[in-house]
């Protein structure tokens, strides 16, 4: 079985090689083919995951190459890791939004809008390419805004195209450990869109242990969101949000704490990465030790002006292996054996979530099988929770129509309609900002 990585330069994929390493089963990937437009990243890459391999028997073979064509021709699953404009551009996202005194992180707010703007038209086109090129395959997206982009793909490719994220796995297992559950026997009722969802329940044996969790102090602030959120604001909401709702619920304090660091997440990343990919030109650098040694850096300061912002402290040890691989690899097994799982990701509502319409991408518990993945039905969210769902999926509307018109009236509605921005002047000057530095944009007319 052929897997395709577009993206596959990028610094993670080494963590989706290595859950295919593990996999020994009838049917597993056999051929992975690297795809990135960066012959230097892709051979820093390859030499990772040729360590990786070394010790591993019939590991699935890994070959590189700029041509994405040729890269998809004959492809059974498309893994979707792009960054359209690079860390760069990341860190361009956030100086810009921090100068209008908002919020640019890369799917939050200003600067997910932004990513998105430069995203979806490379993600459309890709779509078509599968589309024409490997009609029967699956594409995995984890292309960030990963709700966003999976809706514009999906546009081309139906149900064939899911989305990932690590973010409601990793909640769900903390919640679960918490509890002193098993995370694998655990139904976690989670529902919203791609950093934007709440647990509302976590049933074992039929039985919902979240009332648990709420009822006691102790046991809630005793792990990651109960110390970034506190535990009398999630008492007050009886459910426990996704990280990335810290941006929306402590909005002043996380952009303050974003305005005062030396460096943006972005720009710290890029200079992170900068640095390895430079170190991987040495030959007699190992390639392993050195992307682990950078990646520990990388996921022990995840999410830190937030965690500061709250007194939450240091990441525990377990939150810091990912987890995305994880669902990919679960995801692909579940479809190409047949394994029916039950998985938290990203596909078109079909009428699960009554608020929104049947194509509009949502994020809930699914039923995965041979035939794709089936979202369960699932309870009518607070309404707080749904005014908030209903107006950032309102602003992705406007984001694909701006992307699919190149109009710069619509881009300038979907800024000003976000609930981070808080003003229409500034939706301006937040165009103005990003179609300056970045080239991407120069469709918006």
């Amino acid at each position: 079985m052929k897997l395709t990585i577009l993206g596959g330069g990028g610094f993670r994929v080494p963590l989706v090689y290595g859950a295919l390493l593990t996999d020994r089963g009838e049917g597993r990937v056999t051929e992975v083919v690297l795809h990135d437009l960066d012959d230097s990243r892709l051979y820093a890459v390859a030499r990772v995951l040729a360590e990786q391999a070394a010790t591993v028997p019939d590991a699935p073979t890994a070959t590189a190459t700029t041509d994405l064509d040729e890269a998809l021709r004959g492809a059974d699953f498309v893994f979707s890791a792009i960054r359209v404009g690079g860390l760069e551009g990341r860190a361009n996202d956030e100086r810009v939004a921090l100068a209008q005194g908002v919020l640019g992180q890369e799917t939050v707010g200003a600067g997910g809008i932004a990513y998105g703007l430069r995203t979806v038209p490379v993600a459309v086109d890709i779509a078509q390419r599968v589309a024409r090129l490997a009609p029967d395959a699956w594409v995995i997206n984890f292309t960030n805004p990963a709700g966003l982009v999976t809706e514009a793909m999906s546009r081309h490719l139906g149900d064939r195209v899911i989305g990932i994220c690590d973010s409601p796995v990793g909640l769900g297992r903390r919640i679960a450990k918490v509890l002193g559950a098993n995370p694998r026997e655990a139904f976690i009722d989670y529902v919203g869109l791609n950093h934007l969802g709440w647990v509302r329940g976590l049933r074992v044996a039929g039985r919902d242990e979240l009332p648990r969790l709420l009822a006691d102090p102790d046991l809630l602030g005793s792990f990651e969101e109960g110390k970034l959120f506190g535990t009398d604001w999630l008492q007050s909401l009886g459910a426990i949000p996704n990280e990335y709702l810290h941006y929306y619920y402590f909005n002043r304090e996380t952009v303050r704490a974003y305005s005062e660091v030396e460096r943006t997440r972005g720009a710290f990343l890029r200079d992170q990465q900068a640095q390895f990919y430079d170190e991987m030109k040495r030959p007699d650098t190992s390639a392993l030790t050195a992307w682990d040694r950078t990646r520990a850096e990388r996921e022990a300061t995840y999410m830190s002006e937030n965690r500061e912002t709250a007194g939450a402290g240091e990441r525990d040890a377990d939150d810091l292996s990912g987890g995305y691989e994880k669902v990919a690899l679960a995801l692909m097994r579940a479809i190409a054996r047949d394994e029916r799982t039950t998985l938290i990701l990203n596909v078109r509502n079909q009428g699960a979530l009554s608020v929104l319409d049947a194509d509009a991408v949502i994020e809930v518990p699914c039923l995965v099988d041979a035939n794709g993945a089936h979202p369960v039905a699932v309870a009518p969210l607070p309404d707080h929770a749904t005014g908030l769902v209903c107006a950032v999926k309102g602003v992705e509307r406007e984001v694909l129509a701006a992307a699919e018109n190149g109009s710069r009236t619509t881009a300038v509605k979907a800024f000003a309609l976000h609930p981070l921005v808080d003003s229409v002047n500034v939706a301006r000057r937040l165009v103005e900002g990003y179609t300056e530095v970045h080239p991407g944009l120069a469709y918006l007319k």
